[in-house]
Order: structure tokens, then C-alpha cells, then sequence
């Protein structure tokens, strides 16, 4: 299915009594200390805590009555299991959601919260699907992928229809890139509802699979994955590449060390609790500011689900 404008439009009214329309912040203080005109999409105040309810809930909002009857399944580290498993309290069906054992405990904890059963599996893709596919095998639960799902994209590209619409004379909008469900949201959503806007992705050093993509054409897998932003660890699918490489402006890769330092910012500055991931863009857009000064730049603070135990790792 191709992604339309009209799409992402009915995506945006049938999810809109399930979630938050998340505020743009500034700060005076980050713009005025590197030279630049910065809004952040707070996407860690969203509902579950992450952009990732928008395409869950958009996704599991459209199964039939049948589908509806055997539950929804998907496996992921942290917030698409959340999402998923709120989308099906809300709907009043199960979920049962693989997780890898390097989860976070707080995505774990909240996941059970809601209500999902949770199986746990080695940290890597393939116990990942192979866990699923018994599950699936086992309940008939339909398996919602998160990111390689057109519905899911669609939902996800609500985020930016939301800031163009708050803010429509942005220039350049910049997202985080894990498996690209939200890139490829806001690649398709700045295309339809603001031509022009430019795309810009942060991604870590450590998980440097989709600039990799985007060099080779075709999917890639990082030559090493070692980072703290642990949302942003799995990789491209065809589906995601072929819209990021029709739409991305640039992939801008940076390092742990930038990822701290963008966090330790934040939560100075601004006095609000995001992830690694999710400082990931704002750690791009301060090692590239001379490419961003004289813009509006809209980044989007994907979400907030820490594990304060690490703190002492990243500090």
C-alpha cells in the first residue's frame, strides 16, 4: 500500500480520543548558547510515555472483529511493546509481546503494567521472531511489527502534521532513526502537509546501520552496535529504507558521548526527563549547528521511558 496524504489525515482523527496532542516547547537558553531557533515536539509527555502509541494505536484500531477476538502480538525492547499493550487495554484484548533481556526494567515493569503477557528472549533478532512466531503460532494473535507496517508508519507520521500545523513555518524537522517507522512517518508527513521541509535523522556511532542503508541502497546491519541509546538498536527494513531514501535530507551520526551530553542538557535546561534515544537528534543538530543556524528547526523528543539506574552510567 502506498502512504497518502488522506492516510495519515483519517490516521490522525481515529487515534486523536487515545492520545495527547503533545506541546512544542523552546528554550532561551540552549538557542541563545549555540546561535540556533529550536522546537521540541514533547513526544516523552505523549500517553505510554513515546511516540510509539500512534502507531500502535492506529494499527490495532483498524483489525476486524476476528482479529480483534484472538489479540495482538509483536516483539521490541521497550516502547512499541508499551504502546502495543496499552492499545490493547484500551481495546479490552490481549497482547502478548516478546521482549529481549536487555530491556529496560522500567519498559518491562510497564508493559506488565498494562496488562501484557511478556515473554522474555535472548537479545538478538532472531530469538526475537522465533519466540513470536510460536506465540503467533499458538494464539493467532496478529502480529504488529514496530516499524515495518504501513499502519504503523502512518501513525507515526500524525507527530509532524502536528508540529507543521503548530508551527507552520518551519524549515527543518529532525528525528531520531532506529528501524524508521518514525523517520519514515515524518519523511511522508512533511512531503504531503509541508513541501519543502527538510528531514534530518540523528543516529548513534554504535548503531550506524541506516546511514550505511542510505550509502549501499539496500539494508544494512551496523558493523558494531554499542550505545546507551538502546530504542535505536535495530535496523532498517526494505519498507522504511525505500521512503527514507526518496525523502531523508541527511543522516547525521554521532557518538555516546554527544548522546550524554545532549541529554545532560536537556535535563538541565529544560527540566524534563527524556531517553537517550531521544537526545540523539538534539546531540546531531548541536555538532552540525552551523547547518542549522538562520532555520527553524523542529526536533522531536521521541520519549521518556528512563531506567534511573542508569543514571550512573551516563553521568
Amino acid at each position: 500500500m502506498k502512504i497518502t496524504k488522506e492516510a495519515i489525515e483519517l490516521a490522525a482523527a481515529r487515534i486523536a480520543p487515545y492520545i495527547h496532542t503533545t506541546p512544542i516547547l523552546t528554550n532561551k537558553s540552549i538557542n541563545e548558547q549555540y546561535g540556533l531557533d529550536l522546537y521540541f515536539k514533547c513526544e516523552n509527555f505523549q500517553k505510554i510515555g513515546a511516540f510509539k502509541i500512534r502507531g500502535g494505536m492506529n494499527a490495532s484500531l483498524q483489525l476486524t472483529p476476528a482479529q480483534l477476538s484472538k489479540g495482538v502480538a509483536t516483539h521490541s525492547s521497550g516502547n512499541h511493546a508499551q504502546a502495543l499493550a496499552f492499545a490493547a487495554k484500551m481495546l479490552d484484548i490481549k497482547a502478548y509481546i516478546v521482549m529481549p533481556e536487555s530491556s529496560p526494567q522500567v519498559k518491562v515493569n510497564a508493559v506488565k503494567g498494562y496488562g501484557a503477557e511478556v515473554t522474555i528472549c535472548a537479545s538478538n533478532q532472531i530469538a526475537r521472531e522465533s519466540t513470536l512466531q510460536e506465540i503467533v503460532d499458538r494464539t493467532g494473535a496478529t502480529f504488529i511489527h514496530p516499524y515495518d507496517n504501513d499502519e504503523v508508519i502512518t501513525g507515526q507520521a500524525t507527530c509532524v502534521k502536528e508540529m507543521i500545523d503548530a508551527i507552520p513555518d518551519l524549515d527543518i524537522v529532525v528525528t531520531p532513526v532506529g528501524g524508521g517507522g518514525l523517520l519514515s512517518g515524518t519523511c511522508l508527513g512533511a512531503q504531503y502537509f509541508k513541501p519543502g521541509l527538510k528531514v534530518y535523522a540523528g543516529e548513534p556511532e554504535g548503531a550506524a546501520d541506516a546511514v550505511l542503508s542510505i550509502q549501499t541502497g539496500k539494508v544494512e546491519k551496523a558493523p558494531f552496535i554499542n550505545t546507551i541509546a538502546d530504542g535505536l538498536m535495530t535496523t532498517l527494513s526494505e519498507r522504511t529504507l525505500d521512503i527514507i531514501k526518496t525523502h531523508v535530507t541527511d543522516i547525521l551520526l554521532v557518538s555516546d558521548e554527544e548522546i550524554k551530553a545532549a541529554l545532560r542538557l536537556v535535563y538541565e535546561r529544560m527540566k524534563i526527563i527524556i531517553e537517550p534515544s531521544c537526545a540523539v537528534p538534539l546531540a546531531a543538530v548541536l555538532k552540525n549547528a552551523d547547518l542549522f543556524k538562520g532555520k527553524k528547526v523542529g526536533i522531536i523528543l521521541s520519549g521518556g521511558n528512563v531506567d534511573l539506574n542508569k543514571f550512573k552510567d551516563w553521568f
